[in-house]
């Protein structure tokens, strides 16, 4: 019996008639191969479908790596050594301005995952679980279970690995392997006085890429396409690594990569001028290792380079085991049925702006790298358009033809993946604790607020106040280094972004003039 039968009898035994009559008849009017549907009251539609018809129904390989910015050979770094990513690329569409929704990993990874935005009272910190915040809500593995996928997690695609779990079709996997793998490091034990203060920030190892745990994602990875390659039913893998966060560690060969001397502290280690201070933070998350300064305002120069050093090591590291899994699925004949979609869930600091880590509304923490790959339509093109993560659940649902909810926040990237040139969306929103951001084509906007009143019912019914702004020209000052806010000749341009802010992302989805690539780059543009 063939995928798609065995398909639809499952999803006879596990819904009512009527329910099942309903998305019978959504296939039947759009006469395409498509899955489940949930009950009517939660919305589940199918996107128009504007790929090429396929006789088989694809497979989905999602990369997540934590804290990685674009710092990636294909986003334009030369001096990065990331070949299997860079390989990706060339056979992929990169989005050049993809944006995260919070900087910050836990609220990051379900916003994605479930097509949803932070708001004031959900999705709010590192440690915001999909389970509490969004219960109810179909998750994106869920809408590919239930459409008779394989679904399965490995490594970290959540913040947490217990969350979600009945969107997977077994229990989320992870490796218990140390992440110190050195002797001293290892044997470290927090000092009684300060039970909060860590290890090193990072680790050279000489040890084989098996011995972090990211090695044994990447294994684990491998095995499971051996076993997926032996059903007939498609499926939808997450694998994520995670050794591009604190602690830095990765095998002694990818430090040797880079030399030490040869690394470039950031050129823009200044806090912008006439930035508020609401938009700064001192790094607390860095501070708690034992090798860094918990009082100084500055890094010393020599372990500021020695953590960037850190940092491209695991981007290599976690660039080869791409690979691994890459070459596996390859190696088993799945490439060309298999989409392929990496991203990083949230931008990161090195100095930048004076600053280390993310929890920021600048430019260097929300800006992610997105990289899609779907055999027989992208060709290793670069898109300019601004997205957004709330995008990648429509786009895979579009693409495989998946049921999804009708309340997701995003939108489809499937006429950017056939036609990169086009412009998109005219606005990406963020938002982080009492502050949101606006990043157009050619500015980034943010505003910090204050609540009058009890700040509950001041949230729920947007009585806020603005305490302090922030605006970079992107065209003149893609470093952000000048807030020119305050200035009295940018008043309206000021009150411009102002307005588009507060009326959120439903007024900017989408740009649908393709003349307006060469479009008036003035006010608020």
């Amino acid at each position: 019996m063939s995928w798609f039968f065995k398909r639809q009898n499952r999803l006879l035994s596990r819904r009512n008639f009527l329910s099942w009559s309903a998305a019978a008849g959504i296939l039947a009017a759009t006469n395409k191969m498509s899955g489940c549907s949930r009950p009517a009251s939660e919305g589940l539609h199918l996107q128009e479908n504007t790929s090429p018809p396929r006789d088989k129904a694809y497979n989905v390989l999602m990369f997540s790596i934590d804290d990685l910015r674009p710092q990636l050979g294909c986003y334009g770094h030369s001096q990065m050594i990331t070949p299997n990513i860079d390989r990706l690329a060339s056979e992929s569409v990169s989005f050049k301005r993809a944006y995260c929704q919070i900087p910050i990993c836990g609220a990051s990874r379900v916003s994605l995952m479930t097509g949803l935005r932070p708001t004031y009272f959900r999705l709010t910190s590192f440690d915001s679980r999909k389970d509490q915040d969004l219960p109810d809500t179909v998750s994106l593995p869920a809408a590919f279970k239930d459409a008779g996928y394989t679904s399965i997690s490995l490594g970290k695609i959540y913040h947490f690995s217990d969350d979600d779990n009945a969107s997977w079709s077994k229990p989320a996997w992870r490796a218990k392997t140390e992440r110190y793998l050195s002797p001293g490091n290892a044997s470290f034990h927090p000092y009684p006085e300060d039970p909060a203060r860590k290890g090193p920030a990072f680790e050279a190892a000489d040890v084989f890429d098996d011995a972090y745990p990211d090695g044994q994602v990447a294994l684990k990875a491998v095995e499971t396409l051996q076993r997926l390659k032996q059903t007939d039913e498609p499926f939808f893998l997450g694998v994520g690594f995670n050794h591009t966060h604190f602690p830095l560690t990765a095998p002694q060969k990818y430090w040797d990569l880079y030399n030490l001397k040869d690394i470039q502290l950031s050129a823009n280690p200044y806090m912008p001028k006439g930035a508020p201070a609401a938009a700064m933070h001192r790094w607390t998350g860095l501070r708690k290792f034992q090798n860094v300064p918990q009082w100084e305002e500055e890094l010393p120069e020599d372990l500021a380079r020695q953590i960037i050093h850190a940092y491209y090591a695991t981007i290599s590291y976690a660039d080869a085991l791409v690979g691994q899994v890459l070459a596996e699925l390859t190696r088993l004949n799945l490439e060309q049925d298999t989409i392929v979609i990496f991203w990083g869930d949230h931008g990161f600091h090195l100095g930048d702006n004076g600053l280390w880590e993310k929890h920021t509304l600048y430019e260097k923490s929300l800006h992610v790298p997105l990289i899609v790959k779907v055999p027989g339509i992208t060709q290793g093109q670069s898109s300019l358009a601004l997205t957004e993560f709330v995008d990648v659940y429509p786009t895979l649902c579009e693409l495989c033809q998946v049921p999804m909810p009708s309340n997701l926040e995003g939108i489809s990237l499937v006429p950017l993946l056939q036609n990169p040139d086009h412009l998109g969306k005219k606005a990406a929103f963020s938002r982080y604790n009492n502050g949101k951001s606006i990043r157009t084509d050619r500015y980034r906007y943010t505003e910090f607020y204050s609540f009058p009143g009890p700040d509950d019912l001041a949230k729920r019914i947007g009585l806020v106040r603005v305490d302090s702004r922030m605006l970079y020209d992107h065209q003149v000052d893609p470093e952000e280094t000048v807030n020119i806010a305050d200035l009295p000749e940018n008043q309206a341009l000021v009150d411009n972004l102002h307005a588009k802010l507060r009326k959120g992302w439903p007024e900017f989805q989408t740009e649908t003039d393709m003349n307006a690539l060469s479009r008036d780059r003035s006010l608020g543009g």
